[in-house]
């Protein structure tokens, strides 16, 4: 998810569902990886920031894919946009697509 206030947000998934957050370092600000009781990361709570400007609001869900590039290159041939480029992320890859209807979703390769 990203939003603006990501320290509030992320501070009313901990009083409300009782997750944990650990900073992830953006550089000059910090990202939240939210953490189950058992410590498994379990969503991110992101700054509306950079790469992220342009994905205020709502859950971003994540979709497994085979290859990235393949699927980014696909999404963008059916009429959809690319809006945040393959990069590394977690021991994968991933980017963030804009479908025709302008939802959005993020495709990671493990």
């Amino acid at each position: 998810m990203s939003v603006d206030d990501a320290d509030g947000i992320r501070d009313f998934y901990k009083a409300v569902v009782g997750w944990g957050s650990d900073e992830v370092s953006m550089g000059d600000y910090a990202d939240y990886a939210m953490t189950a009781s058992d410590g498994e990361a379990v969503s991110g709570i992101c700054h509306a920031r950079g790469s992220n400007a342009d994905l205020k609001g709502g859950w971003l869900i994540y979709i497994t894919v085979a290859d990235v590039e393949a699927s980014a290159a696909a999404c963008e041939a059916n009429g959809g946009e690319v809006i945040v480029p393959v990069r590394g992320l977690a021991g994968g890859r991933f980017c963030v697509i804009r479908d025709p209807s302008g939802a959005t979703a993020a495709l990671y390769q493990a």
